[in-house]
């Protein structure tokens, strides 16, 4: 590839926008930031760093990742969150494809910092994502706020070596605040599509969750922050249910 563009969507993300910046400056030619009218000091911290700035409201976060996509110039475009950062690995691998690629899209591991701890287990790793593709034959799906990034063609992503960093919550506070946030997201979608659900099925579904975190996905090596990470998206999948639950009962 002659030429690659990084396209990065963001909502107050001073916090997190320049470690990823920074990070991005071997293995890019462009850096776009579209972001969604932030109020903390993310315009200026993008600025200091001479990326291409642009500012759209936010109307979802597939939509928001497609649109972003679109205004890359080039025609391999990776993708990445504002509190995702490349490690020295993948950023070699990343150099290394851009002087001889032999795919048509690239993933790689994403390994999650949890409150100041590394996430192994608990189905967060490997979390492989896809993310470095050709722009016009790629896009975004899934349901919001669960985005993927997939060839049109539906081919599978070649594996590259190096792990993407993903800071996820400094703070239990930072977590439930997320978990309102994509709960209120997703059971909209929910609705959206006409799903309703029993109580019974949700406390199956929140139990199933526990079960499935801590104990197949082996949160339990992760130790202390392996049972808080379980027993919290448990809470997340009664959240999610719970406001669906009420979206139903407010349309009747």
């Amino acid at each position: 590839m002659r030429a690659l563009s990084v396209v990065i969507i963001t909502y107050n993300e001073e916090r997190n926008i320049e470690r990823c910046l920074v990070s991005l400056k071997k293995v890019c030619d462009e850096i776009i930031v579209l972001d969604s009218f932030s109020t903390d000091q993310t315009e200026a911290i993008c600025h200091s760093h001479h990326v291409k700035f642009v500012q759209h409201a936010f109307d979802g976060h597939i939509q928001q990742k497609n649109r972003a996509l679109q205004l890359a110039e080039t025609e391999w475009v990776l993708s990445l969150d504002a509190d995702e950062a490349l490690t020295e690995e993948l950023s070699q691998s990343i150099l290394k494809v851009k002087q001889h690629p032999t795919g048509e899209a690239y993933a790689f591991n994403r390994l999650t910092n949890y409150c100041g701890h590394w996430v192994k287990h608990c189905g967060w790793y490997p979390d492989t994502k896809t993310r470095l593709v050709k722009k016009e034959r790629a896009h975004w799906t899934g349901v919001n706020p669960h985005d993927r990034l997939e060839r049109m063609d539906q081919g599978k992503a070649e594996l590259l070596k190096g792990d993407l960093l993903h800071y996820s919550y400094y703070t239990k506070e930072d977590h439930f605040k997320q978990i309102e946030y994509f709960g209120n997201i997703a059971a909209k979608e929910l609705f959206d599509q006409g799903k309703n659900i029993s109580w019974v099925l949700l406390y199956v579904k929140v139990v199933n969750q526990f079960i499935k975190s801590f104990w197949v996905k082996l949160g339990i090596l992760d130790g202390r922050t392996g049972f808080l990470i379980s027993l919290r998206s448990a809470y997340a999948t009664y959240v999610k249910y719970c406001k669906l639950r009420t979206l139903n009962k407010q349309s009747r």
